[in-house]
């Protein structure tokens, strides 16, 4: 296995879907059908979400459809960003990294409950930092290391993008179901240290300079 991690652009999309649709959720994960999005979008925004998937049947086809209309539009407007991993030329690995100001909400959260929008840090406005949200690897290939390959690149490529700190948000004993925003031993292998606690969401932190 030889991975290759390349940041999301446009011109990837076509990989980006054919991931969410056909491997990431391949062990009959809870989280199907999704799209990595909702961190980007307003409380209202979700909540219209819903709606819309009401409105095509609901259940899972009519999820995916809606979670899947907004995905496409965000990523060609170039909201969501992250990293796909590659292997053989098929993308197998997703990790959502954006500055912190792009997120509404980090950490575990819950589509089915109406959720709130969240307020940076207060020290956001002093320093700039990076986000990583969320880690989804194909079912057959976790245990291999590639969400720390994914974390990697993005610590390196936003300490060469200027940000003071890298933050991640694992969640304290989390199961396989709060999986998804990684492991707190990832973090700490990586360089991360506890900066804060809001709940069950640790924020880990990295200084980039």
């Amino acid at each position: 296995m030889k991975i290759e991690i390349r940041p999301l652009t446009p011109d990837l999309e076509k990989d980006y879907f054919d991931f969410f649709e056909h491997r990431a959720f391949s062990d009959g994960s809870p989280f199907y059908p999704c799209y990595c999005n909702a961190f980007n979008m307003k409380a209202d925004e979700i909540i219209a979400m819903r709606d819309k998937a009401r409105a095509y049947g609901g259940e899972t086809e009519g999820w995916k459809r809606a979670l899947r209309e907004s995905a496409v539009q965000m990523l060609r407007a170039g909201k969501i960003r992250g990293y796909l991993a590659y292997d053989g030329g098929i993308a197998i690995g997703w990790c959502n990294a954006n500055d912190r100001l792009n997120y509404y909400r980090v950490g575990a959260f819950d589509l089915d409950q109406d959720p709130t929008d969240q307020t940076p840090s207060d020290d956001q406005g002093t320093f700039r930092i990076k986000s990583v949200v969320c880690f989804e690897i194909s079912p057959d290939c976790r245990g291999k290391g590639i969400a720390g390959l994914l974390l990697e690149k993005a610590c390196t490529d936003a300490q060469e993008e200027g940000y003071d700190f890298m933050e991640g948000y694992p969640t304290e004993s989390a199961g396989h179901v709060l999986a998804f925003t990684g492991p707190l031993r990832l973090y700490e292998k990586a360089g991360f240290t506890k900066h804060d606690q809001n709940g069950r969401t640790i924020v880990m932190r990295k200084t980039l300079k």
